[in-house]
């Protein structure tokens, strides 16, 4: 029988060809990272070290999945990339961009992006600050889905695509969001809660909103 620690490396090398077949250097390399210059920078917490694949990076692939090809993204609220800088490297036919209010974190980024040599733009801004169109908005772990909606619906492009990344309350936060942003939700064409299942990666919900065009 397989040791633990030989299933673990096994499960994450079939990961790895399965999600990041093109950047599998890349995605590695972005592990250390978060483990090392993000936990020294306070954007990772202090015991996330040894769960930065399975808490953070596996938790963020889910997401990429649901992204038609070749279109834009904003991942607002990004931090130290999550799921933005995932999606870039499992998604490298998309235009990614960063949206994040703090200027350590916009430096942070930028550094990540140079260190893996990749292409993402950085936003320094709040999202309801930020002027812009995207065909996909992304967050993860940012606000509750009202408020969510409040700041950042107007990035959305018509007949765009809304997908927060959220946990088991995630139908009740559809639900209050319903209840909540009346207004907003004049403007959507399709709203539910996507539960996915893959390979090797934990269970993922993901709200999804599409937007009248």
């Amino acid at each position: 029988m397989d040791s633990p620690n030989v299933s673990r490396e096994t499960s994450l090398s079939q990961s790895l060809a399965a999600y990041f077949p093109e950047r599998q250097r890349e995605i590695l390399r972005y592990a250390d990272i978060l483990a090392t210059w993000g936990i020294e920078r306070g954007l990772v917490g202090p015991r996330e070290g040894d769960r930065i694949w399975e808490r953070h990076i596996a938790n963020c692939i889910p997401v990429s999945t649901l992204i038609p090809e070749g279109i834009s993204v904003a991942d607002i609220g990004s931090g130290a990339g999550l799921p933005g800088i995932v999606i870039a490297l499992a998604r490298p036919d998309l235009r990614i961009t960063l949206i994040e209010p703090l200027q350590r974190r916009c430096d942070f980024l930028n550094e990540v992006a140079h260190d893996l040599g990749i292409e993402v733009s950085v936003i320094r801004g709040r999202a309801e600050s930020v002027k812009g169109s995207f065909e996909v908005v992304t967050a993860r772990a940012v606000a509750a889905l009202p408020k969510l909606l409040n700041v950042s619906w107007h990035l959305l492009a018509p007949g765009g695509l809304f997908l927060a990344m959220k946990g088991e309350a995630a139908a009740a936060e559809l639900q209050e969001a319903k209840v909540s942003n009346s207004k907003t939700f004049k403007k959507v064409a399709s709203a539910e809660v996507k539960e996915i299942e893959l390979v090797g990666i934990p269970l993922a919900r993901v709200v999804q909103l599409k937007k009248a065009g």
